[in-house]
């Protein structure tokens, strides 16, 4: 569901490249209920790219991710998800004894995925994943016991989560605060 392209001007490892994808793709579908299976992250080799900030040749290493907004995901989310973003990038690539211009310039979060379509399904608006992973569970499972990798791992990763636990998303525990005036519901 989200693209996050990550355009560096320094050479990466495939270890640093596996290393800060694996760290977006665990802060994005932590932070939100997106599945792991849908969280893309692309590389794009910007070394050679002309590029001008502020009408100036200047070369950096910025991130930039095409996300789906809605009113379930505040300015506090989109500004903690840049800097959880951030410190990927300085544990994975910003290392001590690395060579070249290892700041990240940016992290830009675009809101303007409007709709989509991956993997075989149309993709939900944000804030709608646990309703969608209700209605296309069984898709997912048949998939799954076909043999398909990615839909495995996906059906595994809803049920250690618990992405479907309780009703409309809702955990045993969140329910039970709920009905008791407790957590989140006081």
């Amino acid at each position: 569901m989200p693209i996050y392209e990550i355009q560096h001007i320094i050479p990466l490892t495939p270890q640093q490249e596996d290393g800060l994808a694996e760290s977006i793709t665990r802060i994005h579908s932590t932070k939100f209920t997106t599945p792991r299976m849908f969280v893309q992250v692309k590389y794009t080799d910007c070394s050679n790219v002309t590029t001008y900030i502020g009408g100036k040749r200047r070369q950096g290493n910025h991130i930039i991710a095409n996300v789906r907004v809605g009113p379930s995901r505040t300015q506090s989310d989109w500004d903690d998800l840049c800097r959880q973003v951030l410190e990927a990038w300085n544990h994975t690539i910003a290392v001590p004894g690395a060579k070249g211009d290892l700041t990240l310039r940016s992290c830009i979060i675009l809101g303007g995925m409007t709709a989509g379509y991956e993997a075989g399904f149309l993709l939900p608006k944000a804030g709608d994943d646990v309703k969608w992973l209700g209605e296309h569970i069984e898709e997912f499972e048949m998939k799954a016991k076909a043999g398909d990798e990615e839909f495995q791992e996906l059906v595994e990763e809803v049920k250690e989560r618990g992405l479907l636990d309780g009703v409309n998303g809702k955990s045993s525990k969140q329910r039970l605060e709920e009905m008791l005036g407790w957590g989140d519901s006081a």
